[in-house]
């Protein structure tokens, strides 16, 4: 048996926040970063929400890769303030510090809050998952969280709060956005209707991330991105993720990469290994990414030549979009980073992200692909 089930109402459109003063929110606890404290953006919503007659406290401590500290301070602060109801403004690791919480202080004995997600950037598909990764700086790791309980209640995909995203984090948030419909397109655990979420998310990356890289201001780009995002997290949210995400999170908690730049990086390699591009054999994922690059308008004689056209295809877009393909190319010293590569491929190896990947790894394949990305690794 399937099952397939989406538990948040999604709002779209540039006046869809209008749309929180029609919520049961009465005492709400707002998430954000310093960013948006500072620049006034919260005041969007706690502006709607003085008008609904809601009280609400801004916890505004959020930092990038959300630390297991920054969420024991929020747990605390929520525990004095007694909301019934967080939202999160900001990117993933706003929206991923606030399902944490949520779920922590749930866990703790509370009642259930509302849970609200108003992303600010295109790019984890947060919104609608019930996935949190969580880091602990001190072990160098990063911990991907599950539960239903962390799947927000509504999502706001309001594209006016993306326009002032810098290109290089629009290009890297997008990039996320393309490997999370890959990689659930091409998990074990993918259907009809995930592959559905992840093929309409694909085709509007495709269309519209380039532009809106190079045209910040163009709505209705930002429009689609932010759309597209939220796509992919359903498709992944229902079909699970894979071995780019689990060496993604390695990599990342290793050389503080951010997360989108570090899948778009190993992406390309990625795709190569499950489809068995470099190998003799036949590998089910090469049909899988096949289909996806027909989709595309990209076809060859074979297969893998098929499957090696929509590989060329992703790096020319992350060559327009000035996204580097090598990791010496990030500052980051060769010598120390083949040294981390045992300890990285072990972590990957045991990431739970690693279990619907399509074709089963090594630490050894894992390390292999690693050396990919330091000029002359191996």
């Amino acid at each position: 048996m399937e099952q397939f089930v989406m538990n948040t109402k999604v709002y779209m459109g540039s006046s869809c926040l209008d749309q929180i003063k029609e919520l049961p929110v009465n005492k709400a606890y707002i998430i954000c970063d310093p960013f948006m404290a500072q620049s006034g953006k919260v005041s969007m919503i706690t502006d709607l929400l003085t008008e609904k007659g809601s009280s609400f406290e801004v916890f505004s401590e959020v930092v990038p890769d959300p630390t297991i500290e920054v969420v024991s301070r929020a747990i605390g602060n929520m525990q004095s303030f007694g909301p019934d109801a967080i939202i999160a403004l900001g990117g993933g690791s706003a929206i991923d510090t606030a399902k944490a919480a949520s779920h922590i202080y749930t866990q703790m004995g509370n009642a259930k809050l509302y849970l609200v997600a108003v992303p600010t950037t295109s790019g984890t598909g947060s919104e609608v998952t019930n996935f949190s990764v969580i880091s602990d700086p001190e072990a160098q790791a990063k911990y991907p969280l599950r539960s239903d309980s962390m799947v927000p209640d509504a999502a706001f995909l309001d594209p006016r709060f993306t326009v002032s995203v810098p290109p290089h984090i629009t290009a890297d948030t997008g990039m996320d956005v393309l490997t999370h419909a890959l990689e659930a397109y091409a998990s074990t655990s993918a259907g009809d209707f995930t592959d559905a979420f992840a093929e309409k998310a694909v085709k509007l990356v495709w269309g519209y991330l380039a532009r809106t890289v190079e045209e910040g201001s163009d709505l209705e780009a930002r429009t689609h991105m932010h759309n597209a995002s939220c796509l992919a997290g359903v498709a992944f949210n229902g079909a699970g993720l894979g071995l780019c995400h689990s060496m993604a999170h390695a990599l990342g908690a290793k050389f503080h990469i951010p997360h989108g730049r570090s899948n778009a990086i190993l992406l390309p390699h990625i795709i190569s290994f499950n489809a068995g591009l470099e190998d003799a054999g036949e590998y089910e994922a090469c049909k899988r990414y096949m289909a996806i690059a027909n989709m595309l308008g990209i076809a060859a004689g074979t297969d893998k030549a098929t499957v090696h056209g929509l590989v060329r295809h992703i790096k020319n877009l992350m060559n327009k979009i000035k996204i580097p393909q090598q990791i010496t190319e990030l500052n980051i010293n060769r010598d120390e980073f083949l040294q981390a590569v045992e300890e990285m491929a072990e972590k990957a190896l045991h990431d739970n992200c690693t279990l619907t990947n399509p074709r089963v790894p090594t630490a050894e394949d894992i390390a292999n692909i690693y050396r990919k990305l330091c000029k002359g690794g191996f």
